[in-house]
């Protein structure tokens, strides 16, 4: 799939520094930040759900000595 995205003269000078300074196309470099972000998000909604069911559960974390204690090590 095809795309157009317009920039500025200074956004497309900064986008095409970036993508040569990385040895990659100006296309690989706009579609790794997309996927980049696209993950960034993810893994926060994931975090997210994760610490409100750990919130819910009532637990409360302790120090990491108690669980070395626990395993005796």
């Amino acid at each position: 799939m095809a795309f157009s995205i317009r920039l500025t003269e200074q956004e497309k000078k900064i986008a095409d520094s970036y993508a040569r300074l990385h040895s990659i196309s100006l296309g690989e470099a706009f579609k790794q930040a997309l996927f980049e972000k696209i993950e960034e998000e993810y893994d926060l909604a994931v975090f997210d759900d994760t610490y409100d069911e750990y919130k819910k559960s009532g637990e409360e974390s302790r120090p990491i000595s108690d669980f070395w204690k626990e395993l005796d090590i």
